[in-house]
């Protein structure tokens, strides 16, 4: 197994946990867990193929990945309610699938010889398009866009990891494991540590 489809399924199965987290608070039925377990799991991925123009999609070539979305949600549906807080987990778990759908996005950009901005956007889309799609379905406030929290930023920094790399020589695997532990660690100091961006603050108009 390549280290970009190795990538893609870790990023599809704990992503589509995270869906069918949200489901669970939303008190879904099983079909509304692997709706958004698959939404949750691909939902990046596919938008990154369409924009790469890589055909056919990943999960339409290999369909093991709907079965691993799907398996996700039968698992979460018979066991979520024995987690103390679904929603801490849905945050780590989310951490997570951020790393790996960060570097397999900016992974298969550079593997396809795109420059280092996009080589940036294609990591981002993938990291964060599927939690977006998943918190809007489920109409909570999606976490991309949590007043001063590092998200998007996390992704940013991590696809940064590749499009540097051929500057500085590092290697396909220290590329990969870089990237995963730069936006899991940044996402992590968030999560337990508080950190942040200074955010926009209104102030009156001058006279």
């Amino acid at each position: 197994m390549t280290i970009i489809a190795m990538l893609d399924y870790a990023a599809v199965l704990v992503f589509a946990l995270t869906g069918a987290l949200v489901a669970s608070r939303a008190q879904l039925d099983i079909i509304g867990f692997s709706f958004l377990a698959i939404l949750t799991g691909v939902g990046g991925g596919t938008l990154r193929d369409l924009l790469l123009d890589r055909h056919p999609v990943f999960w339409m070539d290999d369909l093991t990945y709907l079965g691993v979305a799907v398996t996700a949600a039968f698992v979460v549906f018979f066991t979520a309610h024995l987690l103390e807080s679904r929603y801490a987990a849905i945050l780590w778990l989310d951490a997570a699938a951020l790393a790996f759908a960060v570097a397999a996005g900016a992974r298969i950009a550079a593997a396809q010889g795109e420059s280092a901005v996009i080589v940036l956007v294609m990591g981002v889309v993938t990291g964060c398009l599927g939690g977006l799609m998943r918190d809007v379905v489920a109409n909570e406030v999606p976490l991309v866009l949590k007043r001063g929290e590092l998200y998007v930023t996390c992704a940013v920094a991590g696809a940064g990891v590749f499009a540097l790399a051929p500057l500085v020589g590092l290697g396909e695997m220290a590329t990969v494991l870089a990237s995963g532990a730069l936006t899991f660690g940044l996402r992590a100091g968030s999560l337990g540590f508080g950190w942040r961006l200074p955010v926009y603050r209104s102030r009156p108009p001058r006279a």
